[in-house]
Parts: structure tokens; sequence; C-alpha cells
């Protein structure tokens, strides 16, 4: 396809898809845009306001991403954020979130424990199940949304595979889902997005390469991969190892016991990003190797996640509440049908796959299949792709299949959790003692919620 040529004066004209085209990346760059006093400001009111009655919130499926969502689109709507084409200050603090959730996800899951106690479930889900639901993802794509390459195909596929438990948080953290089901969600949804950034690497790489030049960018991502997992090991290690030692001696104080393990994720971020490699790769495989070596790491991040992590994930969804409208301008009836599937059949189909001969009961598998929410991962990825590959002949279907899913998954899984879990504990009380799903599993940390445990 004919790429379009850039809004510049004097440019040629393009193909006449081209104005969907440029909107797409335009939305993109306008969601790098809040930068200025007035914006922060809008912000702020946001979080003040849900604050306020937050508690009356907690029983209702107004969930915090779906409430900052809806702010984010009101906001836009009613010009009260401005956007600036000049910078991306916004895409900096969204990258940084999702860095500090990649790492925090991958230090607070101790895989050792996952594999003694009940972890096949997340195991069957990762090694099984993601791969097919990126490969029926990317046949699905492909067929229905016509003229699209293969490998913006598989961009769609791989910005959609990660999940966000927080999105269904009920799941997560209701002491009426079995200890050995919440955590299989939970550590699937914790390590599903680091490990979904290889393959996004890989594909955006073989998406814009130039005619004859394949072999030069399947190199670079290569790079990007290897060099980002090199440095995740060596700044894990080497700062977790350093921090332990110093923290055994009395060295360092609570506080910045906290702030150093967090720093350690931006570390690894930008150490990659200086030696050529991926600084979400490196982020995430940095807190696999913390994990390893700092005791109670999960804890000390967990201690940032529960605030201030928590409060860039609310800025996260407003800015996507924001961009929404923009991207959603590409959608069409098959855009629609991708995103329908996508929450469905491409899930909940490699799921059940994945958990043949595990001897969970059907329900379980639904339930399983169905909460696989999409998220915080899949936004920020989706913009990352839109400011590194702006020159994607169907960029604009790729933002609007990825807009459309997640606000749906937004909707629906929000709505969902709560009354799902209440019949499936129901249908848990009725289990015998024997069967799979009462098994004994690791007890592991999860991410943060802004709102109160349930009781």
């Amino acid at each position: 396809m004919e790429p379009c040529p850039g809004p510049h004066p004097g440019a040629r004209p393009g193909p006449p898809d081209c104005t969907a085209r440029n909107t797409a990346r335009g939305t993109a760059r306008l969601v790098a845009s809040l930068a200025g006093v007035d914006q922060v400001g809008v912000v702020a009111v946001v979080v003040v306001a849900y604050g306020l009655v937050s508690r009356l919130l907690e029983r209702t499926p107004l969930t915090v991403p779906l409430a900052f969502t809806a702010a984010g689109m009101a906001a836009g709507g009613l010009g009260l954020v401005e956007q600036d084409l000049s910078g991306g200050p916004v895409l900096t603090l969204l990258e940084l979130t999702l860095v500090v959730v990649l790492f925090s996800d991958a230090a607070r899951i101790d895989l050792g424990a996952v594999r003694r106690t009940g972890g096949t479930i997340p195991l069957r889900l990762l090694g099984l199940g993601m791969p097919l639901t990126i490969g029926l993802g990317v046949l699905a794509a492909a067929v229905l949304l016509g003229g699209l390459e293969v490998w913006e195909a598989a961009i769609i596929a791989a910005v959609l595979a990660p999940t966000d438990a927080a999105l269904g948080q009920e799941v997560v953290s209701s002491p009426l889902v079995p200890v050995r089901i919440r955590q299989s969600v939970n550590v699937e949804s914790g390590l599903n997005d680091g490990l979904s950034v290889p393959f996004l690497t890989l594909f955006v790489a073989l998406a814009v390469e130039e005619a004859g030049e394949a072999l030069d960018w399947v190199g670079f991502a290569g790079q990007q991969i290897g060099l980002g997992a090199l440095t995740g090991v060596v700044v894990g290690l080497a700062g977790g190892t350093a921090l332990e030692v110093a923290d055994r001696r009395g060295w360092v104080t609570a506080p910045f016991r906290q702030l150093t393990v967090v720093a350690l994720a931006v570390l690894a971020w930008a150490g990659a990003d200086a030696v050529g490699g991926n600084g979400f790769i490196a982020a995430f495989v940095a807190g696999l190797a913390t994990g390893a070596v700092i005791q109670d790491s999960g804890d000390d991040l967990l201690e940032f996640t529960e605030d201030e992590g928590q409060l860039l994930t609310a800025v996260v969804f407003f800015v996507f509440g924001v961009a929404a409208p923009g991207f959603l301008e590409a959608v069409s009836p098959a855009v629609v049908v991708y995103a329908a599937l996508s929450l469905t059949v491409l899930r909940m189909l490699p799921v059940a796959i994945a958990l043949l001969g595990s001897g969970l009961r059907p329900s379980t598998v639904l339930l399983l299949g169905w909460f696989g929410p999409r998220g915080l991962a899949s936004i920020i990825l989706a913009l990352v792709v839109a400011e590194e590959a702006p020159g994607l002949p169907h960029l604009d279907v790729v933002m609007a299949a990825t807009a459309l899913t997640v606000l749906a998954s937004t909707v629906l899984h929000g709505a969902t959790a709560r009354p799902l879990v209440q019949r499936y504990g129901r249908f848990v009380d009725r289990l015998p003692a024997d069967a799979p799903e009462l098994a004994a599993a690791a007890d592991l940390p999860v991410r943060g919620s802004l709102s109160d445990p349930p009781g």
C-alpha cells in the first residue's frame, strides 16, 4: 500500500484513505500532550471527585478504569484538555507507568513457589494459551480486517495479548474464588504483559521493513530483545544484590529501600535504551532478577503500586479516554467483530485448549477464559507502536481495534466481575474436597487496587 505523506506544507497528495490514517497518527501524538498546568489540574479534579465517593462506588460497576476513561472522554469532548502536538511528556509518563508495572509484576511473583504449589495452570496459560491467542488473533485480523499486512495483523494480536487483572479485581481478591484459581489469573496477568513485548518488538520491526531490508530489521529486533534482556539481568542482579547487602548491614532506611527498588526499574529501562535494547523487556527481566535476590521486594513494590503506581494507572485510563474518540473514528463493522472475538473466542478457545487434561470443571475454564481483560499494557503498547512506527499503512485500524477492545473490556469485565464471582462462589461451595480447583497454591501478592479488599 502506498504510504501517506507527512502533514508538512507542500506534501504531495496521498491515497484516499490517508485522512483516516493521519487521524490515527495525529491522535497518537495528541496523547503525548497533557503537559500544561491546566491539564494536570483537570486530572487532579477527577482524582479528588472520585476519591470523595470512592467507597460508595466500590459496590457498583463503575470501576476506577471505567470512571477515569469516561472522565477522559468527557474532558476531551468538552475541550477541557488541550492537546499540543509538539512534545511527548505524557507518552514518557505512560511508558514509565508500564515500566513500573512490568517490573513490579515480575518481582512480586515467586516463580519457585508457583511451580511448587499449583503452578500448572498459569504455566499452561502462558506457555500454550498465550501463543495460541496471538496466533488466532493474527489469523482473525488478517481475515476480518481486509487489506491488513500480515505483520500489522500480528501487531494487533500482540498488543491485545496481555491481560489486566485490575479490570476484574474481584476475581483475584475475592475469597469466594479458590486461591489456586485467583492466583492463576494473578500470575498470568503479571507475566503475560512482559512476555508479549518480544513478540511485539519483532512484529513492529517486520511491519516497517522496506523491500530487501528484512534481515536488517530482524537483526534490529534481535538486538532490542537481546540487549534489553541482558540489561535487565545486569541491573536486576547487580542492583538487587547491592541493595540486599546494604539493607542487611542496616545502611538503608525503609523509605529509600522502597524507592531504590522502584529506581531499579527505571534504571533498567533507561540503560537498555542507552545500549540499543528494549526498555520494557529490560524492566520485566530486571523485575524477575530483582525478585530472585531481594527478599520481600514484592512487598516494597506493592507499597508503591498501591499509591503512586495506581495513581499513574488511573492517569493512563484518563489519557486513554481523551484519545479514544480519535482512534474510534476508524472503527468499522469488521473492527467491531474483531473486538468481540478478541474478548471471547480468541481468548476463551486457547484457554480451553491449554487447560485440557487439567481436571478443572467447565465452569472454572469458562471463568478463566472470560477474565482476560485488556487494559493498561494494551493501551500503552499501542501508543508506543503509533509513536515509533507512524508509517504503518493501516495504523488507524491497529489503533481502532485496540481502543475498541480495551473500551469494551473496561465496561464488560468491570460490570461482570462481581456477579460472576458470586455465582462461581456458589459453584465452588458444591465442589468435593479433592477437586483440582481446591488444591493448595501459593498465595502471592496481587497488583494494587484503588479500592479496599473485599470483606
